[in-house]
């Protein structure tokens, strides 16, 4: 028969301290008023302490048969009944929530906010289709390459990325017991030649066309007008990074001006940058701007209005069973500008490529912009490639123009 009774308890919840009922039955109250019931027992020589519920909810007849049923689990039943909570509590949070409070939690010790924005973004476009809604706990490492698999080998680089960072969701979980182990490794059966294929050499995967094709593809590219194919289309013609074509918005763009001002947060190197906007480069925009959607300033929406995935660019060009990379046409645009006889300067500028010597970093403050009456270099160089693009025919007269950007 128990220690307590029902009088003893209620005098209990006014003074904090331990008090044992028998039997591993033990109520406590805490200062700060709060009281619950805690069942001590062992399990396979480990003493484990499970939490009743408040006992200012629970009475001590309760407890009582809650211990009951308790003892039988673990004594009888050889149940883990803490692991069996663990794994009742994994199962209400999702890969989806867990990675996100991850990011909440980590984002303001990272290197710069472009590379927090990137690493949700990356989780968001490969991994939350297929694991958004799974339980932390029940993701295993088959779950793990049924997500990587499709990217492994078309985007080396970002596959691991986003391998790392689902393990570091995982690991996570795992430490705020919502998993009850930690993630397979990228070193065990998640590292290439074991779960996964070796993959093949990034200059493989980012193959760059070669720029005497580059007109005729342009050309199969316009015949089934897409966001997706006038974003990288764009992307051709201005030279820039997959990521700065898909999450540019219209307020970015200066028509009257002809400048395209790609802010920091969407730079690689977290340096805003300025491209000069050629006629086929505006033809294209006004082609996107006659497909505008109303509820949202993305130049190319993907789905909801959000930016458009990185895989959308690379599809277009597997669907037309092209074997370049989106990347590669940066080297195509370097390896034209060089037969041309544009000054390295001048295309690294354009790149937005960091100038590779200290000194010359110091001092080189041009932009090779010019003025709107005596353009620079770098207006030269991205109008003779807009042209050598489109071979010559840009087409502005039937495109619908764009409107003034102050006029919305």
């Amino acid at each position: 028969m128990g220690k307590l009774t029902a009088v003893a308890v209620k005098a209990a919840l006014a003074n904090p301290g331990t008090y044992q009922d028998g039997d591993g039955l033990v109520l406590r109250v805490d200062k700060r008023g709060g009281a619950y019931w805690l069942l001590r027992l062992q399990r396979d020589g480990k003493r484990q302490d499970i939490g009743l519920g408040s006992a200012k909810l629970l009475t001590l007849a309760e407890a009582r048969d809650k211990a009951t049923g308790l003892r039988k689990a673990v004594k009888l039943d050889r149940r883990d009944v803490l692991a069996e909570r663990k794994d009742e509590v994994a199962a209400k949070v999702t890969f989806r929530a867990a990675a996100r409070q991850y990011h909440t939690e980590n984002e303001a010790g990272w290197k710069s906010a472009v590379y927090a924005r990137q690493w949700l973004a990356s989780l968001e476009n490969y991994a939350f289709p297929k694991l958004g809604d799974v339980p932390t706990g029940s993701i295993t490492t088959a779950d793990i390459i049924t997500v990587l698999t499709p990217i492994w080998q078309e985007v080396p680089e970002t596959a691991r990325q986003v391998r790392n960072r689902i393990c570091a969701v995982l690991d996570y979980a795992h430490a705020k017991g919502w998993r009850s182990r930690e993630a397979p490794s990228g070193n065990g059966s998640l590292k290439a030649g074991r779960g996964l294929p070796r993959q093949v050499k990034s200059r493989e995967n980012r193959k760059a066309m070669p720029y005497v094709a580059l007109p005729s593809f342009i050309t199969a590219l316009r015949r089934k007008p897409s966001y997706g194919r006038l974003a990288l289309e764009l992307l051709i013609l201005t030279g820039v990074r997959s990521q700065e074509i898909r999450l540019a918005t219209w307020a970015e763009f200066d028509l009257e001006a002809r400048l395209w001002a790609i802010p920091a947060d969407h730079m690689k190197r977290g340096k805003a940058h300025m491209v000069p906007l050629s006629d086929a480069a505006l033809a294209v925009l006004a082609k996107a701007n006659a497909f505008r959607l109303p509820d949202t300033d993305v130049v190319f929406p993907g789905l909801a209005g959000k930016p458009m995935s990185d895989m959308t660019l690379l599809k277009v060009l597997r669907d037309m069973s092209e074997p370049f990379h989106v990347h590669g046409f940066r080297s195509t645009f370097t390896d034209w500008a060089a037969n041309e006889g544009f000054a390295d300067a001048v295309v690294e500028a354009a790149l937005a490529h960091k100038t590779p010597d200290a000194v010359q970093a110091a001092y080189r403050r041009t932009t090779y912009l010019g003025t709107p009456s005596q353009p620079g270099a770098r207006v030269k160089l991205m109008d003779a490639w807009g042209c050598f693009c489109v071979g010559g025919a840009v087409g502005t007269d039937n495109v619908v123009p764009l409107p003034d950007k102050k006029a919305g």
